[in-house]
């Protein structure tokens, strides 16, 4: 950036030599006519003074050149950081701040308010110290050869800045609802993407056009009266630039006949200056511009990068996870809906057990697994793993020995080989075989055309509900950790599939501590230790034969489930 600004002075100090031997030029001329100096004189002195101007000129470009190629690129680089910085930042944050923000948003501030940013730090610091550097040697020139002729030439320029100052702060108004609006828009659109089969299933594409209309309309006049204020600018600059050369021509003409200034050449110098001038004038009002939207959009960004994630890494050094686990008088409120999912919750998991995790819907069996891996840490009470406090871990190491497979498969828009492999990039192509036909998913891929190389639509549309389930699991069994959680991952597939799917997870889980989230008891019977919670309080515990002879909730939910199986 020094070395770009260091170039542009260079570049447009060359590009000053031109006008003042134009004027040479033209006194040559002058001086030829009136017979004070021979041809061949003039010829060589116009020579001299052409391949002067041309060489000055050359110069000029390709410093001019030199100058984009440094600040420019400088500010590509500016945007790569932000918005690595931004992407980061984003992944810090814990969950409730993807409760309180929406996509739309976020992606916004991570593309159109960068970009704001970087056309700040590229092209708008450029020509900036472009027009610095002219004002700052063209208007003391102008002052040394004719002192009068310069004042009436700037003295539109007060009257200008007086302008561009007023107009500005309205500029800063609008362009700053108009980013707001922008993540309103995206919001909107993405949502209405990612849920188009809503859309089509309700019928519900003239309400969704109809409001998209809306808030296109609402763009539209928030963009028209921020370019109705941009409007002003060029037209008031190419106004005044045109008073300044007529300034020049009419009081320079007059100095010129009453003897005040030795040639006409001067006259056509200042002309040079002035539209010198003309184009860093005129492009105040477009710097203006991006300066206001860049303060805006950085505002906007510094919004997010200023919030602090509630789950920090507390330990730098990795530790050892070997996957006992014990909840000791957890309570757990969500602060976004301050709901209490979790109360004065007590149970210990032996390295190496299988557990499962019963309950009504809303009963805090997912809030369980979310603490474990520290989506969310406890209102109050204690987490231990291994004995230790959870707080005490490394972050990455315990998250790095935990495979998960949540309610909602999320697959991304990748191949299917790809998304398993998400669990360990390394992973060969027999690795993943194996944890496919773990996963009772290997049969299903090999329908497909590409079979591993097939391409998943977004959020793996492309398969179905079961298949989504059966790909997540492999993707956690591919990860090999230490614990495993399960969160009602096997609700999509038949009873037959999930028996089978269940004694593979029993052989790939062996000596692993295992957590079963589920609504179905023939997930759950072969567990080691079966939990059952209600409204956040753990109501029962034991194995399955135990709580079978006890008369209770998971005693009727087991004769329901099997008399439902014999009908």
């Amino acid at each position: 950036m020094l070395l770009g600004v260091v170039i542009t002075v260079i570049a447009r100090i060359f590009s000053l030599v031109m006008p003042s031997y134009v004027n040479k030029l033209v006194a040559l001329i002058e001086d030829f006519a009136g017979g004070q100096i021979l041809a061949l004189e003039l010829r060589e002195l116009a020579l001299k003074y052409i391949l002067i101007i041309l060489g000055t000129a050359l110069l000029s470009g390709i410093f001019t050149f030199l100058m984009r190629q440094t600040i420019i690129n400088v500010s590509r680089y500016i945007e790569f950081d932000l918005k690595n910085e931004v992407f980061d930042h984003y992944q810090r944050l814990n969950l409730d701040f993807y409760k309180k923000n929406r996509t739309g948003d976020l992606m916004n501030r991570i593309s159109e308010d960068v970009n704001q940013v970087r056309m700040y730090a590229g092209p708008a610091i450029m020509y900036g110290m472009n027009a610095l550097t002219l004002f700052a040697c063209l208007i003391p020139l102008m002052f040394i050869k004719a002192p009068t002729l310069a004042l009436y030439a700037i003295l539109p320029f007060p009257i200008l800045s007086f302008l561009i100052y007023k107009i500005s702060k309205v500029i800063h108004k609008r362009s700053t609802k108009v980013q707001e609006f922008l993540s309103v828009l995206s919001t909107f659109t993405q949502e209405s993407f990612s849920g188009v089969a809503v859309i089509k299933a309700y019928g519900l594409e003239p309400s969704t056009n109809s409001e998209l209309t809306n808030l296109a309309n609402e763009g539209k006049d928030k963009s028209v009266n921020l370019a109705k204020v941009e409007a002003w600018f060029f037209p008031l600059m190419v106004l005044l630039i045109g008073v300044s050369n007529l300034f020049v021509i009419y009081i320079g003409g007059k100095q010129y006949m009453a003897g005040e200034i030795a040639s006409v050449g001067i006259i056509f110098e200042f002309i040079l200056y002035v539209n010198m001038l003309s184009w860093p004038v005129a492009i105040v009002g477009w710097l203006t511009s991006i300066v206001q939207r860049a303060e805006a959009s950085q505002k906007r960004i510094n919004e997010f990068l200023k919030e602090t994630p509630d789950i920090e890494n507390l330990v730098p050094e990795p530790t050892p996870i070997q996957g006992k686990i014990e909840f000791r008088d957890v309570t757990f409120t969500y602060d976004d809906t301050e709901i209490t999912a979790l109360k004065n919750l007590s149970f210990t998991i032996h390295d190496g057990e299988t557990v499962a995790i019963l309950g009504k819907t809303g009963s805090g069996k997912s809030t369980i697994l979310e603490l474990i891996t520290r989506l969310y840490d406890v209102s109050s009470g204690e987490i231990l793993v291994d004995d230790v406090p959870i707080k005490q871990l490394n972050l990455f190491s315990l998250r790095k020995h935990i495979g998960t497979v949540p309610q909602d498969a999320f697959l991304f828009s990748d191949t299917i080989g790809n998304n398993i492999r998400f669990g360990k990039n390394d992973a060969s192509q027999d690795e993943v075989v194996q944890v496919a036909k773990n996963a009772v998913v290997h049969d299903n891929i090999l329908g497909f055309s590409k079979k591993y190389d097939t391409v998943l639509g977004e959020r793996g549309i492309t398969l179905s509900g079961g298949q989504k389930q059966r790909v997540s699991i492999a993707r956690a069994l591919l990860k090999d950790p230490q614990v495993y959680l399960f969160d009602d991952c096997l609700s999509a597939v038949d009873t037959e599939t999930e028996e089978e799917i269940l004694n593979n997870l029993k052989q790939a889980s062996e000596n692993r501590t295992t957590l079963i989230v589920s609504h179905r008891v023939s997930s759950a019977k072969n567990a080691d230790k079966i939990l059952v919670l209600e409204e956040g309080e753990l109501l029962q515990q034991g194995t399955h034969e135990e709580l079978n002879n006890q008369e209770g909730y998971y005693k009727e939910l087991y004769l329901n489930q099997l008399s439902e199986k014999e009908n």
